[in-house]
């Protein structure tokens, strides 16, 4: 039976916090918990499955053991198990182990209740580490900390240790007692995915970090110096081919380059970064999508690590500051920080290149300066009453003819547990370079604004939404990924859901609809869009959705009338073993020939563990477009990836991306490749100390084949090999 919010508060409301002990001496991390030092450690029980249970009854005993060394937090889980021979544990690469058994906490270091650091480890010991951005609903696992975990398999369960060294953390700056707000947590995948937790969840609250427990201690915490410096050395040598139809490979000369980052803890609240001559170059490839039949520019996620370092501190309800069009700066600076109610983030870089995303009612287009700019983004927020707040952001682009300035505030108000407003206005002036305007038919000056209103009441078995926003044709947000201009939009829609009790095959069930319509500047209707959908989560994990809609959408003067239906299922019908499938069908906007076709489009996806080494992912796309006078393209898309985890530290994996699209010339306006094959490779050997202490040694290579050419021929391969070491100096 679900224990009753208003119990559940009153109850925590008359607990006296505990105290987290603080100890002299060392705790090996090893997964064994024979020191005597753990015999002083307040003991912490996980009784609550939050999910799907509501607060019953946990189905396993879990317990935590935590003491602060003055330098680390240290936490032991000791995790019982009926079955141990059922636990699902791989050897896996960091932040990849969300389908196995995993423990770990939950840490609000300001006990704002609006940011925490999440430090999670399987029974082998993989690690995951993430950040909770309630203010912006956001969980973000590109963040990586260097701390250390270790797990042991037992015939009682399993045992995880953690040490989360405080120069791992930001933590407020003064002397005394400090209060932090914890979740202690424990996931058990079986028939379904338990949530385990020592704290309830009240459904009806829509918020997160407002609910956890608090812990008190950490008077002796010190970051120390927090000094990191982590020299790189990044080497490549390349061959190449200008044209597919060039006669042979060129052959470029070997390129070595050095670079530096530094990171310094200032004081436990506020770092700085700096990088000097940095290789920003990503070293795993982007998941593959498809381009066919599509107008606004896809976006990829940032994977470099020294943007991916506190980026939520820069986050807003738009996408203003997307870091991945900083190119190949020769410099870089940032200081983020919190102080009281107070956050704030500074970032500054010289880029070499310049890369632009111009935006449109219909579509974008992508544009590349050969020149440099300076790139400057400057973030405030302050925290407003319990769990609102205010900000403020500035970014700023600079280059030879060419500026991009964009200031603007925004917030998110919370009036009750469930009622949420969220804004955002941003005003932006650019002036763009004579090649801009000529190519892609731009003012040479224009000015803009954006507005962003969004409405949420969240309870535990309805919710509802509203949205409106609007951009000007002359708005432009290059530090941002905003692909879209010269529109407004209007969402409203709702729902209901149904939890499941015990007794019951599911877990849970969800019915939604939204309406929404978009216009341009001059009142033309460019979308409206009516859908429902209907989803459940059933046994073996499951989770199946499907859905509906009818829209009108405007291309090229011509508002067309689409129909469409999807469905969405997946599955972890055995331990290691993941499967889905994405489905559409109905009717779709042929943009390249105005006209109206048929699309059929199928994702499935595959990841299996075989053994404790070895991985398989495989993701595919299928996509066709036909109308009565036949196929327009079809198109498949792979990305196929094996991997075999050495250890914690070592893997190889080789990545296989295929892309064939066959198209009808004849039933294209303009002239096209009947067909398209790409087909890239990359195999990479890595040695991970920890995030920065590294060595990546591989090989990629890309291969064409179009009307020009008939045969796969390749057009470039790279022999490439990177190391960094993190050193932190004891002065």
């Amino acid at each position: 039976m679900a224990i009753i919010p208003m119990l559940l508060g009153f109850a925590a409301a008359a607990v006296e916090i505990p105290e987290i002990p603080h100890i002299r001496g060392e705790i090996t991390v090893d997964g064994r918990l024979d020191e005597p030092l753990w015999g002083t450690a307040l003991e912490v029980p996980l009784p609550y499955e939050t999910r799907p249970g509501e607060n019953t009854a946990a189905p396993v005993n879990t317990r935590a053991l935590i003491v602060d060394t003055g330098a680390a937090l240290v936490i032991a889980f000791e995790a019982q198990d009926p079955q141990p021979e059922a636990i699902r544990a791989y050897l896996r690469d960091r932040d990849s182990a969300y389908q196995d058994d995993f423990v770990g906490v939950v840490l609000d270091t300001f006990n704002d209740e609006r940011r925490a650091l999440e430090f999670f480890a399987n029974p082998l010991g993989a690690q995951m580490d993430l950040i909770q951005d309630d203010v912006n609903n956001r969980e973000d696992d590109s963040w990586d900390a260097i701390w250390d975990a270790a797990g042991r398999i037992t015939d009682f369960g399993y045992v995880v240790e953690m040490e989360i060294p405080y120069t791992a953390l930001q933590i407020p700056d003064g002397d005394g007692l400090q209060t932090w707000g914890m979740d202690l947590l424990r996931f058990y995948p079986r028939d379904q995915r338990y949530r385990i937790s020592n704290n309830p969840l009240d459904r009806s609250v829509s918020c997160y970090l407002c609910q956890l427990s608090k812990v008190r201690g950490f008077e002796h915490a010190s970051a120390g110096t927090d000094l990191e410096i982590t020299p790189t050395l990044t080497a490549r040598k390349s061959e190449f081919r200008d044209e597919v139809t060039d006669p042979a490979l060129q052959s470029a000369d070997a390129d070595f380059e050095a670079g530096v980052d530094v990171s310094w803890g200032v004081t436990p609240n506020i770092t700085l970064n700096a990088t000097l001559n940095p290789d920003f170059s990503q070293v795993e490839a982007d998941v593959a999508q498809l381009d066919v039949n599509r107008t606004f520019a896809l976006f990829f996620p940032e994977r470099r690590p020294f943007f991916l370092e506190a980026a939520d501190f820069f986050s807003t309800p738009l996408n203003a500051v997307f870091t991945r069009n900083v190119t190949d700066p020769d410099f870089g600076a940032r200081v983020t920080g919190k102080i009281g109610p107070q956050a704030f983030g500074v970032f500054v870089a010289e880029d070499a290149v310049t890369n632009i995303l111009i935006p449109g009612a219909l579509g974008s287009s992508l544009a590349s300066l050969d020149q440099s700019s300076r790139d400057a983004v400057l973030r405030y927020r302050r925290d407003v009453g319990k769990n609102s707040s205010m900000g403020v952001l500035l970014t700023a682009r600079d280059g030879d003819g060419y500026r991009n300035l964009v200031a603007g505030i925004d917030g998110r108000i919370r009036f009750s547990d469930s009622d949420t407003l969220t804004f955002q206005y941003l005003d932006t002036d650019t002036e763009y370079p004579a090649e801009i305007v000529t190519e892609f038919d731009q003012p040479a000056e224009l000015s803009g604004d954006a507005l962003y209103l969004g409405y949420d009441h969240e309870t535990r078995d309805w919710f509802t939404y509203m949205s409106y926003q609007a951009r000007d044709p002359g708005f432009r947000a290059d530090l941002g990924f905003l692909t879209q201009a010269d529109f407004d939009k209007t969402v409203v829609g709702g729902g209901r859901i149904w939890h499941g009790e015990e007794a019951d095959w599911y877990t849970r069930m969800r019915l939604a609809a939204d309406w929404d319509i978009t216009h341009d500047a001059g009142g033309r209707v460019l979308e409206r869009e009516v859908e429902a959908n209907f989803s459940v989560n059933g046994p073996l994990q499951s989770f199946l959705q499907v859905g509906a809609g009818k829209r009108a959408r405007l291309w090229n003067e011509v508002l067309f009338d689409e129909d469409f239906r999807f469905f969405y299922g997946e599955a972890q019908p055995a331990s290691g073993l993941y499967l889905s499938l994405f489905a559409e069908t109905g009717d779709q906007i042929d943009f390249a020939n105005t006209v109206l076709g048929d699309v059929t489009e199928l994702g499935p996806q595959l990841r299996w563990n075989f053994g404790k080494h070895w991985q398989l992912r495989v993701r595919h796309t299928y996509q066709k477009l036909e109308r009565d006078e036949g196929e327009i393209f079809t198109a498949n898309q792979s990305d196929v990836r094996v991997s075999y985890q050495f250890n914690l530290r070592q893997r190889l994996r080789l990545t296989v991306q295929y892309t064939d699209v066959t198209r009808n010339p004849e039933l294209y306006e303009d002239e096209v490749d009947s067909e398209t094959r790409i087909l890239g490779t990359q195999l990479i050997y890595s040695y991970k100390v920890n995030p920065r202490t590294v060595v990546f040694a591989g090989y990629s290579d890309s291969g064409l084949e179009d009307d020009q050419v008939n045969s796969l021929t390749t057009t470039n391969r790279t022999l490439f090999m990177k190391v960094s070491y993190a050193w932190e100096p004891t002065w």
